[in-house]
């Protein structure tokens, strides 16, 4: 699974990043993590599977989540203390939360 973080300027996604990959390989799981911008997170939604926006972009949510439709990309918005999950663990249980929402919308 790919997993795209998108902040404003790509400094705090990068970190998220890192440590969900890092979360999401210690469990074994094939999932990689890459840090994305507002700016570039379209074109990087060709290679994603989920995208997990900042806290701070609230306000560009609906608009990100628009543009993921399009391309069958799920979208989940980080919790205000992202950054306090220094093991990503919490990150990860939100990746594949979302995922498994979609998974059983595609089966009903």
């Amino acid at each position: 699974m790919k997993i795209l973080v998108v902040c404003g300027a790509g400094a705090s996604s990068t970190f998220v990043a890192q440590r969900v990959q890092r979360a999401a390989h210690d469990r074994g799981l094939p999932y990689s993590a890459s840090a994305g911008t507002v700016r570039s997170y379209p074109i990087d939604l060709l290679a994603t599977d989920i995208v997990l926006v900042g806290p701070h972009l609230g306000p560009e949510l609906e608009r990100i989540q628009q543009d993921a439709a399009t391309r069958g990309v799920r979208v989940a918005l980080l919790p205000e203390d992202v950054f306090t999950d220094l093991t990503g663990t919490r990150t990860l249980a939100l990746v594949e939360e979302a995922m498994g929402a979609r998974e059983s919308a595609d089966t009903v």
